[in-house]
């Protein structure tokens, strides 16, 4: 069976060096086929497959419809690998491993403490919805890691949790799948401080002033010094 094409949403206008040190990692670590970059495609970017995307809404329905638009191309294979752009594989995968974050209400309380606003919110409708739909305890799929994505059943989730302006769609997908998985924490080093993450670590994730000024992002940047065949020659 041939691996899976890789599928990363990215946003417009962005020059994007998280990406560029993420398709090294993939290039390096992540067995695939193509990678499809839906929406922007940076003007250093070579050999990736470009899924044009007009992005008018916010982060979270501009990323739900590349996965819609994704899953709706017949040209990318069926099951693919859904990463974001700030997804980094630091050692070797066969397969990318079944994950989950825990049940939704405890990652809920952990937000409930903290913050506010339309992530919280889309977690709460999306777990209601899925107790409506005969999952009562669900888990969360909302990790910073790579996930395997199956279309027909992705699509299928969309269009249930499609009257929602934050649909948590890993989580729903995940859920209705009935996927299972691994229990981690998650893997996003939101400081910059080289702490939360080990030499050891299979996945990081950043948030962009923790890949521009951060410890970890030193470390990650150390460990891809090359190109990979994703970016052009000469300076972007």
């Amino acid at each position: 069976m041939d691996a899976p094409d890789i599928v990363v949403p990215v946003r417009e206008g962005a020059v994007n060096r998280q990406l560029r040190y993420a398709l090294r990692s993939w290039a390096a670590h992540l067995p695939h086929g193509r990678v499809w970059i839906v929406g922007y495609l940076p003007p250093w970017a070579q050999t990736a497959e470009h899924l044009p995307l007009l992005q008018g809404g916010t982060k979270y329905a501009n990323t739900t419809a590349a996965v819609h638009r994704a899953c709706e191309n017949p040209l990318i294979s069926d099951p693919f690998i859904l990463c974001n752009d700030d997804f980094f594989v630091m050692h070797g995968l066969t397969e990318v491993p079944v994950l989950h974050r825990g049940p939704v209400r405890e990652v809920e309380a952990y937000y409930a403490a903290r913050a506010s606003g339309a992530y919280l919110r889309g977690m709460r409708e999306t777990a209601t919805l899925l107790g409506e739909l005969g999952h009562p305890d669900p888990l969360s799929y909302e990790l910073h890691v790579p996930m395997t994505i199956d279309k027909t059943k992705m699509l299928q989730a969309l269009d249930l949790g499609s009257h929602l302006d934050v649909v948590h769609k890993r989580t729903l997908y995940g859920n209705l799948a009935q996927l299972g998985g691994g229990q981690i924490a998650d893997v996003k080093i939101l400081h910059r401080a080289p702490t939360g993450y080990t030499a050891n670590d299979v996945f990081l994730s950043t948030m962009p002033d923790s890949f521009a000024n951060g410890r970890v992002g030193q470390h990650i940047r150390k460990a891809f010094p090359e190109p990979s065949v994703y970016e052009r020659p000469g300076r972007y």
